[in-house]
């Protein structure tokens, strides 16, 4: 199987994702068909089956069957075969019925949704609103490009994409800055991207930096910045006038910003460090910044969609310690901002104890800052990722 699909990338995503991110309907399917668990290896090679079979339209049914039996023999031995063989083959037989079967169960079985997220989701924003982002947590995500209206404008881009042979929109969030791109194209191949003239990200990510509004001549500060997709954005804002710091603290990050610095053409100075070292001076300079942003790391709940693995990540123990860890970013920042100076508190988070509750309980400990406003993004009907974005000013 694993042969088979080596020279398809975008099928062998698919079927990556999709078992990823269907995880608990495909045990809910198997699970009726076996009286046993079989060993882990084994028990992938039927995900992947089921996957194909129950949620993929465009795979011959014998053909998922045979190669995911082929599979298991490679990593069980020939012991496995029959039983792998014989519970695919009355999954393809009942494929239909399986679909509406699972149409019919509780949310968290065929939207695959761990209960701890439901159950929260539900709290806040209801039953309809939650169903609606499983849902969309569930859809496949487009690519969308941000153009640099220095060099280039969404117009100009999309003409160029058609005399590539390729098709795109302007985003609904943002059409003057995003261009959703057509599935399956592939990102080496779009125009100006040698030249830098457009980074893939979603527009959510525009947000926050809207909120900080650089300037040309401002010192700015972008904390926890790999990949770089907002440090891209406030380097267009500076125009080559002014000081960006990209900091990240992950040795495996910060090449991907090099990347990306580099293509984007983006003046501005990197640096591995913690947000949290009260030696952080050191590393990025003793003057102060007129903006700083904490697009701090959080338990990513609004991007789902992009990162299905996360949902079965989540528990309140990760989500409590990333709230300490958000805060003490918040407390080490907070001294490099000058009086006077603009500082945005940004997640991918669709927690309020890591969006608003974090600033409302980190204000009441520094009386020297206030908010001045919020934005919260909510997926479905932002169509964009899930995000939270505060303007915090200093006294």
């Amino acid at each position: 199987m694993l042969e088979a699909v080596s020279s398809d990338r975008a099928f062998l995503m698919e079927v990556v994702y999709g078992v990823v991110r269907h995880h608990r309907s495909l045990v809910w399917i198997l699970d009726a068909y076996m009286d046993h668990p079989p060993e882990p290896a084994v028990r992938a090679c039927l995900l992947v089956g089921a996957y194909q079979l129950v949620f993929m339209d465009n795979v011959p049914a014998h053909a998922a069957v045979n190669e995911c039996v082929e599979a298991a023999r490679a990593v069980g031995g020939p012991r496995v075969t029959g039983f792998v063989n014989s519970v695919l083959r009355r999954v393809a037989e009942q494929a239909g019925t399986i679909r509406t079967s699972l149409a019919k169960q509780p949310l968290g079985v065929r939207a695959s949704f761990p209960d701890a997220l439901l159950t929260r989701w539900t709290s806040h924003f209801g039953p309809a609103r939650t169903e609606a982002l499983c849902l969309w947590h569930n859809t496949r995500p487009r690519t969308v490009l941000r153009v640099d209206r220095r060099r280039t404008s969404v117009p100009d881009l999309l003409a160029r994409l058609r005399a590539a042979g390729m098709a795109g929109e302007p985003h609904s969030f943002r059409p003057e800055h995003c261009i959703t791109l057509s599935t399956g194209t592939a990102i080496p191949d779009v125009p100006g991207y040698a030249e830098g003239f457009w980074m893939a990200q979603d527009p959510a990510t525009l947000r926050a930096v809207e909120l900080l509004a650089p300037q040309p001549g401002d010192r700015v500060l972008d904390a926890c910045a790999a990949p770089g997709g907002k440090a891209m954005c406030i380097a267009e804002a500076l125009d080559g006038k002014g000081e960006l710091v990209a900091l990240d603290l992950h040795a495996d990050r910060m090449e991907p910003l090099r990347q990306n610095a580099a293509r984007m053409r983006a003046p501005l100075r990197i640096v591995q460090a913690d947000a949290r070292d009260p030696a952080l001076p050191a590393h990025v300079g003793a003057q102060p910044f007129d903006r700083i942003l904490a697009d701090v790391p959080c338990t990513n709940t609004g991007v789902l969609r992009r990162r299905p693995d996360a949902r079965w990540r989540f528990t309140v123990a990760r989500l409590n310690a990333l709230r300490r860890i958000q805060a003490a970013i918040l407390d080490n920042l907070a001294r490099l901002l000058k009086p006077g100076g603009a500082m945005v508190y940004s997640t991918c988070s669709l927690e309020p104890e890591e969006n608003e509750r974090v600033i409302r309980g980190w204000l009441a400990q520094h009386p020297e800052f206030r908010q001045v406003r919020s934005e919260f993004l909510f997926p479905p009907e932002s169509q964009t990722d899930g995000a939270f974005a505060a303007l915090l000013k200093k006294s």
